[in-house]
């Protein structure tokens, strides 16, 4: 299953950062951060609840970025 998220972020830079957090994180497949529309991207492994891994991209990405925001 794939969706995606409006996100707030301040830099390119940032969102490369916003995407790494994302993509390793337990139960993302693959995940992609546009900068320039200001989305994020999901794709969730199979089986898995995208709302639970959601929380755990937040707090991932909040480590590298502390003033990003995923609206979920």
């Amino acid at each position: 299953m794939k969706k995606t998220y409006k996100i707030d972020v301040d830099c390119a830079n940032c969102a490369n950062k916003m995407e790494d957090a994302a993509k390793n994180t337990a139960g993302v497949k693959d995940a992609t951060v546009n900068f320039m529309t200001l989305k994020m991207s999901v794709e969730f492994e199979e089986g898995q609840d995208a709302k639970a891994v959601m929380q755990e991209v937040l707090k991932n990405c909040k480590k590298v970025e502390d003033d990003c925001e995923i609206f979920l």
